[in-house]
Parts: C-alpha cells; structure tokens; sequence
C-alpha cells in the first residue's frame, strides 16, 4: 500500500490549503534536508552562521596581527591595499586555496594595520583591475567630497561594555507596539542625524509615549543617503552617515535600558548593482553572489537579486542574520521586500487565487527563509520577525514544523493603502463602516499582524502623510490653538479615529512612523538633484510638537495615550474584535476587544444622545479613552468622570451614551 500522505497543521488549520498538501510537504522537507546538510558539513546552523568571524578582516590576539580572508572565486589575482602600505596595489597578494578563498596575514608593527585604518582589496578579474570593498566589511566610511567609500578596520582599545546585555524580549514579542524610524531624519536640523543625538533626543519621546519597539531603518551600509537604505552596498557595516559602531551599540543598549526592544529594517531581497561599493561582478563574474542574465536583476528596483540556493551565498545572509543579532544585540528584524523575494515574478500580479502562492514561486528562498528565522529563534528565542509582504502566502507567520516559514508577524500593507484611497477618493459622507471593517478585520487566522494606519511609504515624497491628506495647506496657517478652522478640526478628528480604529482591530501588534503621531505636515524627501540636494524635507520638526500653542500637542498627547491603553488592556494580542453594533445611519461601529469596548463615530455631523447599544457583560462603564477630550484637540462634550450603568432588556444587557460626531470613546467594565 501507498504510504499515507501527511496532513501539515497548516492544512489541518486551513482546508482550502488541501490541494497543495504535497508543496507544503515538499518546502517542510527541503529545509530538514538543507539543515541536515549543514549540520553535517559545519555543526551547527550557527557554526555555519559565522562566516563572518573567518571572511573579512579578523583581528587574532593569539596571533597579534589580522586576517584578512576573501572568497573571490573566479578572481585572477586579489591584493590588500590601504594606508597601512600607503595604498601599494601589489605589495600584499594573497593566496587562493581550494574553495576559491583567498586569504592573508598582516602581524602588528610597524607595517601593521591601526584601528580605523582604510582598507580596499584590489582585485584583478575578467572585468579588470579595480579596488573593492570587501565583501565582509564592517564599517565604512565615505568620501564628503567624492563621496568614494573605504572599508576601515574596526578594533577600538575599549571593545563596547554592555550594560543591559540580557533584555526581556517577552513583552515585545506578545504585544510589539513599534515606533519606525530613520536615524538620519530623526532630527530637526537640515542635515544627517546621528546616533548619538537619536539615544539622547528622541528615545526618550519613544519611551515617553509608550511604545516597547524601535525599528530602525537604513542601517546597513548604502552608497545613496536618498534610497532610503534600501540600496545596501555593506552588509555587515552599520552607516557610518550616523556614527561609529560604539554609537549604535550605545543607542540599542540605552532603548533596552528603557525596556524598549530594538528590531532592524534588514535588506536581503536585494542589493546595490554598483561595483564600485557593492558586490556585483566582485570576482569578476556576474553570478558570484547573483543570478546571472536577467534573474539577476530587479528591473524596477534598478538592483541585483541574490542566488539564495548557492552555498556561500546562504552562509552570507544567514552570517548576516546572526552578526547583528550577536555583535549589535538587534531583537530581531523587519525583512524588507519579501514579496519581491518570493515570486519570480516579483509580486506584479494580483493574488486572487490559492495557485497565485505555490506557481512561480522561488523554492531556494522559501528553504533561505525558514533557515534564517530558525537561525535567529536559536540565538535569541523571543527575536521578533517580520515580514513585509503583501500577497498573503499562507504559513508565512506560522512555525517551521506547522509547514511554515516561521515568521512571527507580516505588514498589514492593505490597510494604510485602503485609508489613503479612502481620503484620496472619498467624501466623508461616502464611507461605508462594513467596507471599514472588513479591511481592517480581514487577515489569514492564527497569523499574527502589525498593523498600521501610515508608515514610511506612505510620507515618502510623491504621497502624502494621512495628516497632510486631511489637513493639506490649512496646516501652515491654522494650527495655532487659537485659530479657528472646520479643515483643521475635522482632520484632526478624523487623524484619531483612524489611528485607534486601526490600532485597536487591524491587527496584533501596532506600528508608527516617526513624526506621524503628531501629524508631521510635511513629506519625507531626501536631498537629490531635483530639490537641490536640501535637507529641508528630510528631518522631523519636533519644535511643532513641542510648542505650546500650536495643535500638534494634541496628536501627540491621543497617540501617546492610546497606545498606553492598548498596553495596558492588552488589546493587541486578544482574540479579535467582535461587533456589538454596526449602524450606517450614523456611521458609527461598536465593538468589543478583550473586554473593552469601543465605540466609533465616523459621522459628520450627528453626535447622538442616548446612543443605546448592547454589551456583553452587565455592570457599570467608565471611559478610559476619550478622543474629545480638550487635552486631544477635541471639544470636551464628555464627563469622563461619569461611570454608565447597563441596562438589561429581554435577557440583554445594554448601555447608553452621548457619542458626539467624529468621536472615538473606549469603555472598561468597573
């Protein structure tokens, strides 16, 4: 008899993954054999992990001197060039073994290499004789003037002491409520912000209001400031735009210190196509670390695609993965561009159908990522994972054994594209609460999801803000308090019901873009040729927030005291939210998260007396959120002191409030 196939929980959870039992299986299978192998030819999947600590420039104590080691394999010739033999190209050949490493040694003295010493190594192949970048460089710096990139050796006489090394990643992991940010535009000059300054000024504004996640973004090296950090060159070398190693080590170590976890925005969908600073054509070959021809190049991101079933490719991002985990103490990760990495096809299709998952699909990166999430669970088990992804694969939030890719939460990417369609091309009148709610309820079940009403996609210069959506050009002229506007009014209503709409539906975790919580008026655009290389767009003005009489306080204030609420009512990793009452007439939606209720309305005009709706549990309410309050920019028409007594008609128990137009109120049994 044929053996019985194996039913994966995946499938067990969901039926109509039926069909694709055997892929499922198959993708399961692919990983236990791949780690197999490795841990049969290295160990371990961390021993594997490490090639960092053998490839790029190594200091040895043992040894006292450097080494420095390559894998270049189709290189003519490679040679160690820098400050220390006053950039000799051919004083320092290095020898090729077997593998097609390439390695040498440089003892201490006199002709030895210093902390901070510039290095290249020139490498002489089918492409010529350029020098390069190492691959496993670990911290650059660029040219101010031709803005040419150096690797420097990194060995300070103090290696960084780690104050708050062992962090409770629990609590984050459960409910991860995640400030995104941008080092370098986190400050209110017209330049780039540093470390430094982001540990100092505005850690405490992320732990002032609440929020138990940072997600730093752009900070793996990249040729371009303007790309945002998504066109990396050096992988393992953190931007020196903002600073030194030491200083990000200090910023990670100071939010832990608050009891904030740190997550990185981190780029392995992809890569820079220069030569100059990146890996393309590094030996001088095209498929060394990429596809060769056109699978190799991402055509829209104008970028190189990696080769993820090619060995010393997977030891490179998988070493990746556990470098800044383990050198930098990062909890985790956001993988950026998932989708892209997934399909052949990039995602430039519409995912309307289970088939859309398992055709064209890139089986070497679904086996690249199950090992890279097992890899970072090894090393620190409540890491938080994130996948940006918009199509929806199934299992991708599942663990590895369920015939998962082990992530712990995807990007709602739906619903901040739904609220600016919704403010783009809709009257207030025209909003439908089902449509609302669907969006925001719609999610594959038992995989958990950030969800967000704007990120940084959304502020990016070509789109607007939601705050700039509502508000526009009103917001240079009437945001003082005593400056009357219905546009100012009404955008600033509107900003705090999306905002605890989302946060307390969307999903199981919650994320913020810096800036936005207040209503930043403007877009983010770096300095490029179009702008005159300004700086302008490409800070935060956290003197509007911090002025007194201007209404960015009250954004400010309701996002720091919503997202308070949601921690300590632990609405976030409840069981979703069930409707208690859904009314179109008034635009107004009433339900329940666990034990909380919420009452919403989106109405334009129509604030309710007496609004009656049905609860689950008799007894007496209080408000604990209130978006009308005078504090939130709002007009005060509640007594939040008041407690609501339920009551109960034909064996239901129901409550009943004024719920004044465009008004969120949140509800707690006493």
């Amino acid at each position: 008899m044929p053996e019985k196939t194996k039913i994966p929980i995946l499938v067990q959870n969901d039926p109509w993954l039926s069909p694709y039992v055997d892929d499922i299986n198959n993708r399961t299978a692919r990983f236990e054999n791949r780690k197999k192998e490795i841990e049969k030819n290295y160990g371990s999947l961390q021993a594997f992990a490490s090639a960092y600590e053998y490839y790029g420039l190594n200091y040895s104590k043992k040894e006292k001197g450097w080494w420095y080691r390559e894998w270049a394999p189709n290189a003519h010739a490679l040679y160690l060039t820098g400050d220390f033999n006053k950039w000799d190209k051919e004083s320092h050949p290095m020898k090729k073994n077997q593998f097609g490493v390439w390695e040498i040694f440089i003892p201490d003295g006199k002709s030895g290499i210093a902390h901070e010493s510039a290095f290249k190594v020139h490498v002489v192949g089918n492409n010529g004789s350029m020098d390069r970048i190492p691959a496993y460089a670990k911290y650059c710096t660029q040219d101010e003037v031709n803005y040419d990139f150096t690797a420097r050796a990194w060995n300070p006489a103090k290696p960084y002491k780690w104050k708050n090394k062992k962090f409770d990643l629990k609590t984050p992991n459960e409910k991860p409520l995640i400030y995104e940010c941008h080092i370098g535009m986190a400050q209110e000059k017209e330049g780039i912000g540093t470390y430094k300054e982001f540990t100092e000024k505005v850690l405490p504004k992320v732990k002032e209001q609440g929020y138990n996640t940072l997600q730093v973004m752009a900070v793996q090296e990249h040729p371009y400031y303007g790309s945002f950090g998504y066109h990396v060159s050096s992988f393992f070398a953190p931007s020196s735009r903002f600073g030194t190693p030491y200083d990000l080590k200090e910023l990670v170590d100071t939010a832990h210190g608050m009891g904030i976890a740190v997550v990185m925005d981190i780029v392995h969908s992809h890569a820079v196509k220069n030569i100059a600073e990146g890996l393309n054509e590094f030996d001088g070959t095209e498929d060394q670390y990429f596809h060769p021809g056109g699978r190799g190049n991402h055509d829209q991101w104008d970028s190189k695609l990696f080769n993820y079933g090619k060995e010393e490719v997977q030891r490179f991002l998988l070493s990746n993965v556990k470098y800044w985990i383990e050198e930098f103490n990062f909890d985790g990760y956001r993988y950026d561009g998932i989708t892209s990495m997934l399909y052949f096809h990039h995602g430039n299709i519409s995912f309307d159908h289970y088939d859309k998952y398992f055709n064209d699909t890139d089986w070497d990166v679904l086996t690249y990522l199950q090992l890279a999430n097992v890899l970072a669970k090894e090393i620190k088990p409540h890491a938080i994972l994130i996948a940006e992804d918009m199509s929806g694969m199934p299992g991708l939030c599942r663990p590895v054994e369920e015939g998962g890719l082990g992530f712990d939460f995807r990007l709602a990417m739906g619903i901040p594209d739904y609220w600016i369609k919704l403010l783009k091309h809709k009257s207030d009148e025209e909003w439908n609460i089902h449509e609302m709610w669907q969006t925001l309820s719609n999610r594959r079940y038992g995989e958990r999801t950030i969800a967000y009403s704007e990120s940084h996609d959304q502020a990016l210069v070509g789109d607007k803000s939601v705050a700039f959506w509502l508000m526009d050009k009103e917001m240079y002229t009437h945001m003082h308090i005593n400056h009357e506007s219905l546009i100012i009014d009404r955008g600033i209503a509107l900003h705090k019901l999306i905002r605890l709409f989302t946060i307390s539906l969307g999903g199981e975790g919650w994320l913020n873009f810096i800036g936005n919580e207040f209503g930043h008026p403007e877009w983010v655009d770096f300095p490029r040729e179009g702008n005159g290389w300004s700086y302008k767009y490409a800070r935060r003005q956290w003197n509007l927030q911090e002025h007194p009489e201007l209404r960015y306080q009250y954004l400010y204030n309701f996002g720091a005291d919503m997202v308070k609420m949601v921690n300590e009512y632990n609405i976030i990793n409840a069981l979703p939210g069930q409707q208690l009452n859904m009314d179109e007439t008034n635009h107004t939606m009433v339900y329940e998260r666990n034990n909380v209720i919420f009452a919403l309305n989106f109405h334009h005009h129509n604030s309710i007396p007496d609004y009656r709706f049905r609860v689950p549990e008799k007894g007496k309410y209080k408000i604990i959120l209130n978006s009308d309050k005078k504090e939130y920019g709002g007009f005060d028409r509640l007594d939040d002191a008041m407690t609501y007594p339920t009551v109960t008609l034909f064996g239901e128990h129901f409550l009943s409030i004024y719920l004044p137009s465009r008004v969120g109120v949140v509800l707690k049994k006493v």
